[in-house]
Formats: structure tokens, sequence, C-alpha cells
């Protein structure tokens, strides 16, 4: 059903109340039930920025800033976290980052730290079974009575 609105008529200047029919509106069409999957972030290119921030910053009458803010769809926040980034010289920072934790980038020595690990475990487990056979063979030799040549390097 239309809706109607009992307003004057702008071109005749007559209203309702004159006798005349009041002016039919059509109702707005209905909104797309169709969805995207998920809600995109919008984000903004340096360039954008940059433009933005020149923009606001040309803007001199009373209202200005805030009319560019409202086209653009933005907070003040985001014109001072961009001024500071622009001002600090960190271009970086006016890029968009991908949201998320960081994935740290790899030690270069990180890889042959664990080789060295893994060598250090394998020659003490040698040692460990190298010690526990000369323990045998000295007790063998007590037993069997067979004398040793003792080393410097023994207690």
């Amino acid at each position: 059903m239309p809706m109607v609105h009992p307003q004057t008529d702008a071109a005749s200047g007559a209203g309702a109340d004159e006798g005349r029919r009041p002016k039919v509106v059509p109702a707005p069409l209905a909104a797309s039930p169709e969805l995207a999957d998920r809600p995109r972030r919008r984000t903004f290119t340096a360039q954008d920025k940059l433009r933005i921030l020149a923009e606001t910053d040309r803007a001199a009458e009373t209202g200005g800033i805030a009319a560019i803010l409202r086209r653009e769809g933005l907070y003040s926040s985001n014109l001072t976290d961009w001024r500071r980034a622009r001002d600090a010289g960190v271009i970086s920072g006016l890029n968009p980052v991908k949201r998320g934790p960081k994935i740290a980038e790899p030690n270069p020595l990180a890889a042959d730290n664990a080789r060295l690990q893994q060598d250090n475990a394998r020659l003490s487990l040698r040692l460990t079974r190298a010690e526990a056979i000369i323990d045998i063979q000295k007790k063998v030799a007590a037993l069997l009575g067979i004398p040793l040549a003792s080393t410097d390097n023994e207690p």
C-alpha cells in the first residue's frame, strides 16, 4: 500500500485542506535479503589516507572537517591516528595492517642451534654407553685377575 503524505503540493502551493487530493508517494523498496557471507572491514590505502588528510587540512570553514568525516564515514580518531603517523614519518603506519596475531620472523641461528643440540644429545648418549662398557671391562678384568694399564686421566 503506498504511503500518503498530506503535505502541500510544491508546484501549486495548494494544501490537502483545499479540496485537492494528497500527493501519493510510493513506498521505498525493501532492502535486499541477500547479505554477504561475512561483513568486510573497510581498509584505506596510504593514498586514500593522505588524500583525506589533505582535504581536512584545507577545510577552513566551520563544519568542513565534520562534513568530510560524514562523507567518508570516518571518526575523528581515525584522523588523529593518521596525522600522528604522517607527522612521525611512518609511511608503513598509513598502510592497512592485517589483523590478528603476527608471525615472528624466524631466527637465522635457530636451525643451527637445533642441529647442535641434537648432536650434543647424540654424543652424550654415546659417552654414557662407552663409560658403561669401560666399567664392565674393568670389572671383568678384576674378576679374571688381568692387570689393566693405568692412564694418567683416570683417578
